[in-house]
């Protein structure tokens, strides 16, 4: 072992830090973490970590899907999502707690269960429903980019800006990896700005009638919007994969989680509250895919929707960036535990080549491929089934982490509960998205198990995940 300054390397070179997760949204920061001590990752640092994984692109792809469902009660869907959130993050809190790991979900899911068919399919799941966020944020970024281009873009543009805003930050991630970490924070500083100024400014353009009983739909709908839009919570998880580098991980890490989720639903119920409000049901359905910068305009002119629009783009643009960074990384992780094919291992110039181009390619697909609905839809199930999935495991391991079983299995009821909704709803609404998260959940667990038995790979994990070189 040698010192480089940064961390200690192994004698290949490589950094012995537990790695797939060193990225922006995971370290708005940007810099190399500490370890346990005083320069550790504290209470704000974590929080941060939870609130730049949540607020990245989400709320800007999926606002509008959820006004489409819940209508006037769309505040409430929010609230309604947010709650499972803050039950699964009470498990991700005891979880992190008791047993700190920059593995976050991978090493709980191992812990609880053991390395097996189960918990790989789950760890594959993990990175698909990254990468479907890829494609979610893409699709964002094109809404609104078009849109800022001009009144009435034409497919071509919004898919060539799709296609742009995955391209470029694979490009970037491959060619210099460092500016993911160097810009991140500047970006989260300034769309968490605008969209509490929207949130803010906007109070004084509402219509509570519009926001009445009487605008509400069928309590399913408001239910299913709110599932729907779940994948708008899933980055709190993030804060977990700060364990190892917390100052204090039994003091630190679950007040992070309560405290950003908190956070983040309030802020999401003000942003909701305030397009509903200011906005006709049909005008926010004809502006859909750009909802909340349709939203900034009541109250801030047509400097609220330009400013709301850049703050997207920069949001969603970075967002792609950081998930592409991490989830290249979280792939390059799979790949040398035997769970993912040896080209997810390739690397150049000490970079995950072979998973970055992979995550890239397939996210350049759905994103082309698939509505905003359809998008929202697969990676808000993906991360409902996972986050069902760390529940149970908080109920297995409820004496060590001293949780109440009674709560875990709550939790875990509360998710299941929420994704059989939602596939419900998809099965009646959204058939084709039904088919596709069965396609893909299938290809998940037939994959891992026919790729385990015809390489002759074995499973390697253990309680945390094996390093991932340095790109930096």
């Amino acid at each position: 072992m040698v010192d480089d300054g940064h961390g200690s390397l192994d004698d290949d070179g490589t950094s012995s830090r537990p790695p797939f997760l060193d990225m922006p949204d995971s370290h708005p920061t940007g810099g190399r973490r500490g370890t346990h001590g005083p320069q550790g990752v504290g209470v704000l640092g974590a929080m941060a970590i939870g609130i730049g994984g949540m607020v990245g692109g989400g709320i800007f792809a999926v606002l509008g899907t959820a006004v489409e469902l819940a209508g006037g009660a769309t505040p409430l869907s929010f609230a309604l999502a947010g709650s499972i959130a803050l039950l699964t993050a009470h498990s991700y809190a005891r979880l992190s707690a008791t047993h700190p790991s920059a593995g976050g979900t991978v090493s709980f899911l191992d812990r609880a269960f053991g390395a097996d068919l189960w918990t790989g399919t789950i760890n594959l799941l993990l990175w698909f429903s990254y990468l479907v966020t890829i494609a979610l944020y893409a699709s964002a970024f094109g809404a609104y980019g078009a849109r800022l281009w001009t009144p009435h873009p034409s497919p071509l543009l919004h898919h060539a800006l799709i296609s742009a805003a995955i391209v470029l930050p694979v490009a970037i991630n491959l060619l210099n990896a460092e500016f993911v970490s160097r810009t991140e924070i500047y970006i989260v500083v300034a769309k968490l700005l605008v969209l509490l100024v929207v949130a803010i400014a906007g109070t004084q353009s509402i219509d509570p009638a519009r926001l009445g009983v009487g605008t509400w739909p069928d309590l399913p709908r408001v239910l299913t919007g709110g599932m729907i839009i779940f994948v708008a919570y899933e980055g709190f998880e993030l804060i977990a994969n700060a364990g190892e580098d917390a100052r204090d991980p039994k003091r630190s890490l679950p007040p992070a989680f309560y405290a950003s989720v908190l956070f983040v639903i309030a802020l999401y119920v003000a942003l909701s509250a305030v397009t509903v409000g200011s906005l006709p049901l049909e005008e926010i359905d004809a502006a859909s895919e750009y909802a909340l910068a349709a939203a900034a305009r009541p109250a801030l002119g047509p400097a609220g929707f330009t400013m709301v629009g850049v703050a997207a783009l920069l949001s969603t643009f970075s967002a792609v960036n950081a998930t592409i960074y991490g989830n290249g990384r979280l792939a390059y992780v799979l790949a040398k535990e035997g769970e993912l094919p040896e080209l997810f291992e390739r690397r150049v110039w000490n970079r995950p080549v072979g998973a970055v181009l992979a995550t890239g390619f397939l996210a350049l697909l759905l994103a082309n491929l698939l509505d905003v609905t359809q998008i929202a839809i697969i990676a808000s199930a993906g991360f409902l089934m996972i986050f069902t999935a760390v529940n149970l495991s908080a109920w297995k391991l409820a004496r060590s982490i001293r949780m109440h079983p009674a709560l875990a299995l709550l939790s875990a009821f509360a998710s299941g509960s929420a994704l059989i909704l939602l596939v419900v709803h998809t099965s009646r609404d959204n058939p084709i998205a039904l088919v596709l998260i069965a396609f893909s959940w299938c290809g998940c667990l037939i994959g891992e198990a026919v790729y385990q038995r015809v390489s002759g790979r074995e499973f390697t994990v253990g309680d945390d995940p094996p390093t991932m070189p340095d790109s930096r």
